[in-house]
């Protein structure tokens, strides 16, 4: 519809009733439910139920619908649109400008009138509107803004939700800048190296907008599903970033004087240091959320521009999955789980950092702990406290080194050890000593792929003879995301596809892929949720034997194809074709085929 038309007529209604019972419009819209019928989103019978439930509870047929489980909201705004003419639209907040949803409309006005403003170009303003047919303040809105308009249909839910965490988010974030500029005296000094002041004032990280605005941020990052937050300041603003599924998204600009206020209330829940300005701290923060305790680890450093925070996010419930649902291949899971039926030996899990060993190794250990187990974990820093296992945080400034602490733990009376990571020579001799005197331990290297873990190992000055004696296993991971179950749909494999696969064209006959085409639930990307992809490498008696006769990691990896080792990529090509995931993902991930 032209931005200058007028609304749409209000559809014939049927009597009023009180605004209590159906706020969005009359209680009775039969070219609602004629529109959902032909959409074939509800039965006749489904209708019907609807109609005689909307007369008899003197409700809109909306809520009816609703309330019966007949229809979605977004089944039912998608209906609203169609007969009114207008686009219908999901609201991402991840692709919403905070400041023209909260410059456009003030808040009350935008919640009187169920609307919010999602988007500004080439003079046109976008509004969402829940009801088309309800009176549209178009003249104050052209009056106050000087643009044209444009509706378009949203969820009431959907609408909502973004006029309470925006506008509360605004009004935090502006009544606390406020409060800040007044009380503070000129040149403080927020940390930007570019400048020398000459007179500092420590603002308040316990002001209540401040408090908020946090708040607010958090709440966001959870319902996001991010796995990291980041706070990065700049000459005259600060940028926060969330990580979802593995890719940074830019969600909010914020002004500096409020960063520094944000950034001390986060060193102060966090139990750090908020005078030291000039060193980098690291702390940890719990959480209530939905019911459930979510820790975040914090991490600060100064960088030119202020300290830059990190919080990452650890939700148990992505934390400690089962083992089962690691994502291991029907082939490789029975032999995972010989390697940790062990009682002693050692199991390694490598891979970059982000790639889901933490994850792993939780999941191993809370497979492995009963009431007959000594669980010890040594970590640099804990990644999540579980009262199930016994955990050493690592402190190098009073010798609490990983080499010291496992020496330590030796006489602690263990049955299963985790080192958080073999990083020297020391810790190596001692994790191999362990595995010496009967116990299982578990600890991840940073290395490609699994066969170049023994010659890490050997590079570290562990003796090949000791590698041989001790070492079960290795597991290689990376990270990949999954297609969206709410928008994937199969397609044929492409040219392209089939290429990047470096497979052969009859071997893609008759088969289909999956892929998302981006929806509000995956925000627009087509993925949600990510899933491992593993290579795992048992020593067997011919590996044990090329590593005494220091055999070259060429020489490794074949011996280990030829035992029945499968590549990441190999693993990441299974999924593709259960349609787990994309090649697009695949290449991202494990790179190109050679």
């Amino acid at each position: 519809m032209p931005p200058s038309a007028p609304p749409p007529r209000r559809p014939p209604a049927a009597p009023p009733t009180p605004a209590a019972a159906a706020p969005a419009s009359a209680p009775e819209r039969p070219e609602l439910l004629a529109t959902l019928l032909a959409q074939k989103a509800v039965t006749p019978e489904q209708a019907e139920r609807a109609r005689r439930a909307a007369r008899l509870g003197n409700v809109s047929v909306e809520h009816a619908l609703l309330q019966g489980g007949l229809a979605t909201e977004v089944q039912i705004a998608q209906a609203v649109a169609a007969h009114a003419g207008l686009p219908f639209a999901r609201l991402n907040p991840l692709d919403l400008d905070l400041d023209v949803v909260t410059g456009a409309l003030s808040g009350p006005f935008a919640r009187r009138h169920g609307i919010v403003a999602i988007s500004k170009a080439n003079g046109v303003l976008t509004v969402a509107v829940h009801d088309p047919w309800a009176p549209f303040p178009a003249d104050e809105i052209k009056q106050k803004t000087g643009l044209e308009l444009r509706r378009v249909v949203a969820t009431r839910s959907d609408i909502e939700a973004v006029n309470k965490g925006f506008y509360d988010l605004k009004t935090s974030l502006t009544t606390a800048q406020k409060q800040l500029e007044s009380s503070r005296v000129s040149n403080v000094d927020l940390g930007n190296q570019e400048f020398l002041s000459a007179s500092t004032d420590e603002l308040d990280p316990a002001a209540a907008p401040v408090v908020r605005a946090l708040d607010h941020m958090l709440t966001y990052a959870f319902e996001q599903r991010a796995s990291d937050i980041h706070f990065e300041p700049k000459r005259e603003l600060t940028l926060v970033r969330l990580r979802i599924d593995g890719v940074l998204h830019d969600v909010h600009v914020i002004p500096k004087i409020v960063y520094q206020a944000l950034v001390s209330r986060i060193k102060l829940l966090s139990g750090c240091n908020i005078a030291e300005k000039r060193r980098p701290q690291d702390g940890r923060i719990k959480r209530e959320q939905g019911g459930r305790e979510v820790e975040l680890r914090v991490s600060t450093m100064p960088t030119a521009f202020g300290e830059k925070a990190v919080l990452r996010i650890f939700d148990p419930d992505i934390l400690l999955k089962g083992v089962d649902e690691l994502g291991l291949s029907p082939r490789d899971l029975p032999r995972f789980y010989e390697f940790i039926a062990r009682t002693d030996g050692i199991l390694l899990v490598t891979g970059p950092t982000g790639s889901g060993k933490t994850t792993t190794l939780y999941s191993i250990l809370k497979y492995l702990s009963r009431p007959e187990v000594n669980i010890v974990t040594i970590e640099d820093p804990i990644e999540m406290v579980h009262e199930d296992f016994n955990q050493v945080a690592v402190r190098p400034q009073i010798d609490v080194t990983f080499a010291n602490a496992l020496r330590t733990v030796l006489r602690q009376d263990p049955d299963v050890i985790m080192v958080g990571e073999i990083r020297d020579a020391e810790t190596a001799e001692h994790a191999v000593q362990a595995a010496l005197t009967g116990h299982l331990v578990f600890s991840t290297l940073h290395t490609n792929d699994a066969p170049s873990s023994v010659n890490r190992l050997l590079d570290l000055g562990v003796p090949h003879f000791l590698i041989t004696s001790t070492l079960i296993g290795v597991l290689a991971q990376r990270l990949m995301r999954v297609n969206c179950a709410h928008c994937s749909e199969q397609h044929a494999p492409t040219r392209e596809e089939a290429a990047e696969l470096a497979l052969p064209e009859d071997a893609m006959t008759g088969v289909l892929f999956r892929a998302g085409r981006g929806c509000l639930e995956c925000r627009q990307t087509g993925y949600s949720g990510r899933d491992g992809i593993y290579e795992v490498m048992a020593m067997t008696e011919r590996l044990r034997q090329l590593v005494t006769d220091r055999a070259g990691a060429n020489e490794i990896h074949k011996a280990a194809r030829a035992e029945g080792l499968r590549t990441l990529r190999e693993a990441g090509v299974e999924k593709v074709f259960r349609g787990t995931t994309t090649v697009a993902e695949l290449v991202r991930v494990t790179g190109r085929a050679h």
